[in-house]
């Protein structure tokens, strides 16, 4: 009597992660072609710069797509409700600093273009909750401020991947929503929370 064949199981799982990141290659694609992400363009690609040393506290904030973050560990996107949820995300790191100077240095890691505003966050109202309008975009009555000039400070077109932006603020005690407020970027999940003490 011959021995049975087993499977090999590090090739079948080896295989099975390999359709996985093809199949979520295909939905970002898609998702690009079909504009789910109304309005943006995948940024210029090579564009790469660094903040200059900033003022006061400085945080990190990094702008993620699903572009940029094949192979990673943010996992994938999934549809609710006609929109992409999860296929974007902002990171920041300290998510709690001090009141007074606060800088965020805010770089793209994604493959289309973003930008940080600063909306502050009224009590018992959690982030990613704001009304989207019909442009895909949340109001921004009452901005503190923004990050969305390639390799400048404030104001601009844009992030572009791969780029720096940077903005510094006086910011009381309080909570604070930062998102990409470029169509359709919210709705994807580009927004985090920042703390002043």
């Amino acid at each position: 009597m011959s021995p049975v064949r087993r499977p090999n199981l590090q090739l079948i799982v080896a295989s099975t992660a390999a359709v996985i990141v093809l199949a979520a290659g295909s939905t970002v694609a898609l998702a690009a072609a079909s504009g789910a992400f109304r309005g943006t363009a995948p940024a210029p690609a090579g564009t790469r710069c660094a903040a200059p040393t900033l003022a006061g506290a400085v945080v990190d904030v990094t702008l993620a797509d699903m572009g940029g973050m094949m192979g990673g560990q943010y996992g994938p996107g999934q549809m609710m409700g006609g929109r992409w949820r999860g296929m974007a995300r902002v990171f920041v790191s300290p998510d709690t600093v001090r009141a007074g100077t606060v800088s965020l240095r805010v770089v793209n890691h994604g493959a289309l273009t973003h930008e940080l505003v600063v909306l502050p966050l009224p009590a018992g109202q959690a982030i990613g909750t704001r009304p989207i309008s019909a442009d895909g975009q949340v109001d921004e009555t009452g901005s503190l401020g923004e990050a969305s000039r390639s390799c400048g400070a404030g104001e601009g077109d844009g992030i572009s991947a791969g780029a720096t932006g940077w903005v510094t603020l006086s910011l009381q005690p309080g909570r604070y929503e930062l998102l990409c407020n470029l169509p359709g970027h919210y709705a994807a999940g580009m927004y985090a929370q920042l703390d002043v003490t």
